[in-house]
This record gives C-alpha cells, sequence and structure tokens, in this order.
C-alpha cells in the first residue's frame, strides 16, 4: 500500500500527470490482488483516462462515485432450507447476532418459516438476509416456488442441509445456475456430527476423516442428482472461524461485484485473525482512494479548506473504524458482559475509544507543519497535494491499525473464554 501512494506523491510533485496514469493501473491491481477491489473496471479506466488528460475534477468524482456506491450498497442475500438445518442460526451469525437478541431470527426445530421473512443486518440497513421456506414444503412447485420468493431481487442463494441434500435442491439450483446466478451449498451442524461420531467411535475418530467422509456424501449425493461441480461448504454455526466459513466469506468475496463485496467484507463478523486483516485490506483499498481524491482535489487553490481531513472528519473516520469492527460503544457493552468483565476495565484496554491522544501533538515541529499545509491550501499545486494526500493517507492509517490491533485483543479475550467453554470443539 504504502508503494501505491509513493508512486503517486512522486508524480504529483512532478506534475507529471502521464506518469500517474501510467502507474495508476499496475498499482491499484497489486493493491487489490488478495482480495478484489471496489472499482468496477468502467471506473478504472475512467480514472486512468482523466489521469491521462490531467481532468483532476473527473478524478475526484469518479472516486467519490465509487466510494459511495460501496458505502451504500444494498445486498439481498437468499438462504434456503428445512426447519432444523441450522437456517435460523446461519442467518444469525452473519448478522453477528446472538439468538437471544430481540432482532434474532426464530430458531427452532418445528417450521417456522413458511413464507419468506426478512432480517436486516443491524448495521448496515440496506444488506437484508431473507429467510426462505425450504424445497421440501407440502405442495412444493420448482417455477412456483421462484415466483412466490421473488427470485430476481436476490444477489446470491445458499442452499442449506444439515444432512443430505433433496432432488428439489438440485432442481433449484438448476434454476438459479440457468438465470445465471450464483448459488452455494451449505452443509451445517458438522460439529455435532463429529461429537457423536468421537462418543461413537473413541478409539478408530479421526476428525479429517469424518469432515471428508462428509463431504464426499454430499458431493455424490448432489453429482447423483444431478448437479454438475458443486460447492459445498462444511460449517458450524457456533464456531465459524472453524471448518469451510472463511473459504465460504472468500469465494463469496471473489464473486461479488466490486461495491458489493465491499459491503459484504465490513459486515462479516470478527471470527479471526484472518477475518479481521481481511477486512482491513479492503479499508486499505478505500484509505489509498481517499489519499488519492484528497491530492486532486488540493492542487485546486483553497479547496482544501472546504474539503479537508480536518478533526470532525477525523473524529467521523475513527468511529466508522470502530464500527466496522464491531468496537462501537453498543458492541463494547455487549462484549464485556459476555466476558463478565466491568465495562470500565474493557474500555481501559482499548486505544481506539479515545480520539484525542491519537491526533493531539502541540509540538512546534506539528505547528510548523500545520502552518506549511495552510500556506501550501492557499496556492494548491503540487506541494498542497502532496500535503493532503500525506495526511489523510497516515491519518486514515493510524486509526484502522489501532482499531484493528483492539479488535485483535478483544479476538483473544474471547477465545480464552470459548476454549474454557465445555462444549467448546
Amino acid at each position: 500500500m504504502d508503494q501505491f501512494i509513493s508512486v503517486f506523491m512522486k508524480g504529483a510533485s512532478e506534475k507529471n500527470f502521464q506518469r500517474l496514469a501510467m502507474e495508476f493501473l499496475p498499482q491499484y491491481t497489486a493493491l487489490i490482488s488478495k482480495a478484489g477491489g471496489m472499482l468496477s473496471p468502467e471506473t478504472l479506466s475512467g480514472i486512468h483516462k482523466a489521469l491521462q488528460q490531467g481532468k483532476l475534477s473527473d478524478v475526484i468524482s469518479q472516486i467519490q462515485e465509487a466510494i459511495s456506491a460501496a458505502e451504500n450498497a444494498g445486498l439481498e442475500v437468499a438462504v434456503i432450507g428445512q426447519s432444523g438445518t441450522g437456517k435460523s442460526s446461519f442467518i444469525n451469525a452473519l448478522r453477528g447476532l446472538s439468538h437471544e437478541a430481540e432482532e434474532s431470527a426464530d430458531v427452532g426445530t418445528v417450521e417456522t418459516t413458511m413464507y419468506k421473512i426478512p432480517y436486516q443486518h443491524p448495521k448496515y440497513p440496506k444488506v437484508i438476509f431473507w429467510d426462505l421456506p425450504g424445497t421440501g414444503t407440502p405442495n412444493f412447485h420448482i417455477d412456483m416456488y421462484l415466483d412466490q420468493v421473488g427470485f430476481a431481487n436476490y444477489d446470491f442463494f445458499i442452499i442449506i442441509s444439515s444432512s443430505r441434500f433433496s432432488l428439489n435442491d438440485a432442481l433449484l439450483a438448476q434454476k438459479i445456475k440457468d438465470a445465471g446466478k450464483k448459488f452455494y451449498f451449505v452443509r451445517t451442524k458438522v460439529d455435532s456430527d463429529l461429537y457423536n461420531e468421537e462418543k461413537t467411535k473413541p478409539t478408530t475418530f479421526k476428525k479429517e476423516n469424518v469432515l471428508q467422509r462428509i463431504r464426499d456424501y454430499c458431493l455424490t449425493n448432489l453429482i447423483s442428482i444431478g448437479v454438475t461441480e458443486p460447492r459445498i461448504f462444511l460449517i458450524s454455526n457456533f464456531h465459524l472461524d472453524t471448518f469451510d466459513f472463511p473459504k465460504l466469506e472468500e469465494t463469496l468475496l471473489k464473486e461479488l461485484p466490486g461495491h458489493k463485496r465491499h459491503m459484504f467484507a465490513l459486515l462479516l463478523p470478527n471470527i479471526s485473525v484472518a477475518s479481521i486483516e481481511l477486512k482491513k485490506h479492503f479499508l486499505q483499498e478505500k484509505i489509498c482512494l481517499e489519499a488519492l481524491k484528497s491530492a486532486a482535489v488540493s492542487f485546486i487553490p483553497f479547496m482544501t479548506f472546504f474539503m479537508g481531513f480536518d478533526l470532525p472528519q477525523q473524529e467521523e473516520c475513527l468511529k466508522e473504524y470502530r464500527s466496522y469492527f464491531g468496537l462501537d460503544d453498543k458492541s463494547v457493552e455487549e462484549i464485556a458482559e459476555r466476558l463478565g468483565m466491568r465495562l470500565e476495565d474493557i474500555k481501559g484496554q482499548l486505544k481506539c475509544l479515545d480520539f484525542w491522544p491519537l491526533v493531539k501533538d502541540d509540538s512546534i515541529i506539528a505547528q510548523a507543519k500545520n502552518a506549511a499545509e495552510a500556506f501550501c491550501a492557499v496556492n494548491g499545486g503540487p506541494a498542497s497535494s502532496v500535503f493532503q494526500a500525506l495526511k489523510v493517507y497516515y491519518g486514515r492509517k493510524q486509526f484502522l491499525n489501532t482499531v484493528v490491533d483492539d479488535a485483535k485483543h478483544l479476538l483473544r479475550k474471547m477465545e480464552t473464554v470459548n476454549v474454557a467453554s465445555p462444549d467448546s470443539i
């Protein structure tokens, strides 16, 4: 990421827009190589062309449109399965809610979903998980079913089973495929299968063998009923960091459109260090784009005073990062309760909760830097561009790293509690 900024700084300081245009695409491609980015091919081409022509206003508007699209993206996920398969538990897990939360999906052993039921994500109201009736419900007819559930509205489909998938599941998958949409088979409750196998066969039990047998059974079952090259993910709704849930995350992120990919990455729960790092990766892309936009704005005299990264914006930025990683005030209170710790003790361990220590600098060097920044902002041009890009880049990077460190700290504390729990896997 630092390479992305350093290349831009060199081109900006020399006011060499041709160099900027030439370096932008390969540097951005390297930046997003891990999990994809939020910019569409059309937007990338537009920014490249605007840089070539030195049209900074076009660069600003295209980056801002892309960021706004990612921050406001709607996402509708269809989750299909019979009662008792773990469908509602899966939805609750993705929404970061316990089963006892007031807004959680109903969990039970009887059929609780005869009609489609929407569940909004508690932090992202435009993200909706739809709990759809299973394909084995009475009077199931594939074409009628698709019409009834509003097939065209969903971004992708997750078909859930806790044992074997049915012929109706296969028919539904084929219809989804024919319509050009994505579907994924999720086999739940593998933790229960492992537990039962170990209890009944303690001397011959091998976790890897049992998981492979479950996977092979599902594959054989689906192929036999007509699904070609099925993708199956084995998961436990109560232990998302184990089994195939991380692989499911990675697959979805690769196959969603850019702006929806960014939104999906932000809503994923902090189930492991890897998931926290993945979320950090997506936000690092946004930081680079924000820095590039700020640099373009700052070429224009006085514009930094109207659109700069001032203290209110910095404070809002830190709050956003805290929310993305589940460290907003409400979430911290819930974590303290789950850990059985006093809220004050938890807060005392988190650096991201106090804004001023992260930004306050009364040194003479800092004062001189602020004066130089204001002077450059009046005149605009390369010097102002470099000043603002670095300010946005390193300021946001500091906030992000602080929040990520705190999120990892709390994750380790939660893992300690889970290991101590008698039902841990």
